[in-house]
């Protein structure tokens, strides 16, 4: 049977609903709102913008004239990227189709492994101020960048403990 819209159903009943036809009722994605609650989701906002700040404040200046600021620029921007993907996978539970993948080892990881480069980063950026003019724009960016590396740095931290305990309880609480 044929349907206003012009679509033929495979088993010939009437819908009355056209997106129910298309198939679009049931969606493949699935949003995880205990996640968004949750501690880890909160330090991973934290993560993001934190680390947005770092790269796009020293992205803006002259940061060539202060080559160490070459690996503050490498660790802001590939841990943000790295911690969007993780967070869309999270939020849309995208991670419970992935069995083999340990996730709650992977976050601990990921997280130490950002918590020491970002301090790393924190004390490279706070180092290479020496190289700057006081007073002029960029050294002004680069203070500014130094605190939220540090910023940064405490929510991977934090996050990383809250995964570990997380991982110690034997909860899956917070899907990652």
């Amino acid at each position: 049977m044929e349907l206003e819209s012009g679509i033929r159903r495979s088993d010939g009943t009437n819908n009355s609903s056209s997106i129910e036809s298309l198939g679009l009722s049931n969606s493949t994605f699935s949003y995880n709102g205990n996640f968004i609650r949750s501690a880890s989701a909160v330090f991973m906002v934290g993560e993001i913008v934190f680390g947005l700040l770092v790269w796009t404040l020293i992205g803006g200046t002259d940061y060539v004239n202060a080559p160490a600021l070459g690996w503050v620029m490498f660790v802001s921007v590939f841990y943000w990227v790295l911690t969007i993907i993780l967070f869309l996978l999270y939020l849309t539970i995208s991670q419970t189709r992935i069995h083999l993948v340990p996730w709650k080892m992977l976050g601990v990881c990921f997280n130490a492994s950002a918590s020491v480069l970002y301090l790393t980063a924190a004390v490279i950026s706070a180092l290479s101020l020496n190289s700057a003019n006081r007073g002029r724009y960029y050294f002004i960016s680069w203070v500014a960048s130094t605190i939220f590396a540090s910023l940064t740095m405490l929510c991977y931290a934090g996050n990383t403990v809250v995964i570990l305990k997380s991982w110690k309880s034997k909860s899956e609480d917070i899907s990652c």
